[in-house]
Order: C-alpha cells, then structure tokens, then sequence
C-alpha cells in the first residue's frame, strides 16, 4: 500500500500563489506516475496535472498551463504543484494520486487507474 497525505491548501486572494505537497510513504515512490486532480463544488473530480515516474515528462489541463507547475522529488518521497496566478476557478479540494508505471503508457487522465488516493486539500480562491 501507498499511503498520501496532501498539505498547503488555503485561503488566498485572485492573482495569488500557493505551494502543495503530497507526501507518499509504504512503497517505493518512483515506482508511481503522480498526478494532481480537484473536484469543485457540484463538479466530478477532474484532472490537473501528471508527472512521470523520474520526473522526465509532464502534463497539464489546458487552463492550468503556464500558471501551475508540478514537481516530484523522489529522494524525499514527494510530490508538489506550485499554483500561481491563482483564479476564482481554481477552488476545489485537489487531491494528490498515484499511478503504478505502465510504461510505455501512462494513463494520466483516468481515474480508475490510479492505484492510491490522497484525503485531500483544500483551496480556496477569492475574488
């Protein structure tokens, strides 16, 4: 089992920044392609942005692109999403997920293939 723990959600204004981090621990970390999704108020859980096992590929929803950057580091069993330029849109509670590598494909959009599921953060963007 692989257990996941998000931490830095919060209140913060329009055009603001936040840092996430999801923290993994019970299995070899860089085994898992990591991803971040979020589910709004009234909304199905959507996807965000994907990282690689290694770290060598990326990913990202279209309205997120330029704005959010994702990040592993696998040495400290970590996985992180730096939101800047933070829009009313983007409140949700994001969740932090992993993926056993299926290389050569990683079925980054795809709910029922992510193995382990974090408890979730909050975010909330104000206008």
């Amino acid at each position: 089992q692989v257990q996941l723990v998000e931490s830095g959600g919060g209140l913060v204004q329009a055009g603001g920044s936040l840092s996430l981090s999801c923290a993994a621990s019970g299995r070899t970390f860089s085994d898992y392609n990591m991803a971040w999704f979020r589910q709004a108020p009234g909304k199905e859980r959507a996807f965000v942005a994907a990282i690689t096992r290694l770290g060598s590929s990326t990913y990202y929803l279209d309205s997120v692109k330029g704005r959010f950057t994702i990040s592993r580091d696998n040495a400290k069993n970590t996985m992180y999403l730096q939101m800047n330029t933070l829009e009313p849109e983007d409140t949700a509670v994001y969740y932090c997920a992993a993926q056993r590598d299926t290389y050569p494909y990683f079925y980054y959009t795809q709910i029922p293939r992510y193995d382990f599921w974090g408890q979730g953060t909050q975010v909330t963007v104000s206008s």
